[in-house]
């Protein structure tokens, strides 16, 4: 959540969101079936969550169109520059994810190096040379265990009936071509948008674009990503842990912990934390319970550090809609912030949104 805001979302909101974090494309009846309320709620409400800018669906490209490494970065800045070089960071392409964090370190990024690119090159002249920037330590990430963006589901109360995602992979070279290139770069700015809407914007017919759109989405080379603040939600506490782990245990512990509810991300680095573990919980109560018994209780690890999230400026190659209005409201220098991701106005690919639900949004001054 951005410092200074609050909000407050009904059970029905929350469902909504649920929902659309499990497939960001259903249909407006099918979320209004698995929330147990009318169509007409449900599309007028979601429109709100989206022009209030608390919600953004976005189709991400996985992971861009060829083979590449990625690091994950822990990045030290000078006091008082974290947010100024998490917007340079989130303004570079290569960027998936940069988060504010407690700890040692003030950032972590995920970044994407496709092969034949000199990490030289990207970490030195590119990273290093932000202003503010101090030191980073990186990490090759060596596998994924889990990523998932639907952290939200067990609010739903029972399973979900709409079709979950395919399984993402690393597109071979030239897999995506411009036109598939094009139609991911129009629902990047909205998730949601109309086949029909996206053709007529890259001027081709509408079947083309759903045959392109659904050929590479069932592929698993592009997602559909639903953003929200966890806070939004409920959830008290975003936290990465860098866990050191026995080597012969390694595997065994990375899938013990994808398998939790609360775990959004695992994967196997190298360095001298060998495991990364991003969890999403309710309550700092629950963190307690995931340290002392989930974290003491797995045979295998040694020790672990970790940092509280406390912004998160960019996911899954997109800026998220908060963090792009705490930029502006700083009124930060340098790079600005793409018009398609501070909150608008529905597109014209979506149903009207209608009278204004009764949901409250309270902003501090």
């Amino acid at each position: 959540m951005i410092p200074g805001e609050t909000y407050d979302l009904d059970p029905t909101d929350r469902r909504i969101v649920a929902a659309l974090q499990v497939n960001g494309r259903a249909s407006w009846t099918e979320i209004a079936q698995l929330t147990g309320t009318s169509v007409t709620t449900v599309a007028r409400r979601a429109q709100q969550l989206f022009a209030d800018g608390l919600v953004k669906v976005a189709a991400a490209p996985q992971p861009g169109g060829g083979p590449a490494d990625l690091l994950i970065v822990r990045i030290r800045c000078a006091a008082g520059s974290q947010l100024a070089a998490a917007q340079a960071l989130a303004a570079m392409p290569e960027i998936r994810f940069v988060a504010l964090v407690t700890g040692v370190y003030d950032l972590v990024a995920e970044v994407l190096v496709p092969k034949g690119t000199s990490l030289h090159s990207v970490l030195l002249n590119g990273l290093q040379k932000i202003p503010g920037v101090q030191g980073s330590v990186a990490d090759l990430n060596l596998h994924t265990y889990k990523s998932t963006h639907e952290w939200s589901r067990h609010l739903l109360g029972t399973e979900p009936q709409l079709v979950a995602p395919p399984p993402v992979h690393d597109c071979p070279p030239a897999h995506l071509d411009d036109l598939d290139e094009r139609i991911i770069a129009a629902l990047r700015e909205d998730g949601r948008n109309s086949f029909q809407a996206v053709a007529g914007g890259l001027s081709v017919s509408e079947s083309t674009v759903r045959r392109r759109f659904e050929s590479l989405y069932t592929a698993g080379c592009v997602q559909v990503i639903t953003l929200i603040p966890a806070t939004a939600l409920g959830f008290e506490a975003e936290i990465f842990f860098w866990l050191s782990v026995a080597p012969s245990r390694l595997d065994g512990v990375a899938r013990e912990l994808a398998a939790l509810r609360g775990v959004r991300y695992v994967a196997a680095t190298l360095g001298q934390e060998s495991l990364m573990c991003e969890v999403i919980l309710p309550t700092h109560a629950d963190v307690f319970e995931f340290t002392t018994k989930t974290l003491g209780g797995i045979d295998g690890i040694h020790a672990w550090t970790a940092g509280v999230q406390l912004l998160t400026v960019k996911r899954g190659f997109v800026i998220t809609p908060w963090a792009a209005r705490r930029l502006a409201a700083e009124g930060m220098a340098g790079e600005p912030i793409p018009a398609d991701l501070v909150p608008s106005q529905p597109t014209a690919g979506t149903p009207p949104p209608g009278p204004k639900t009764t949901r409250t949004r309270r902003t501090s001054a």
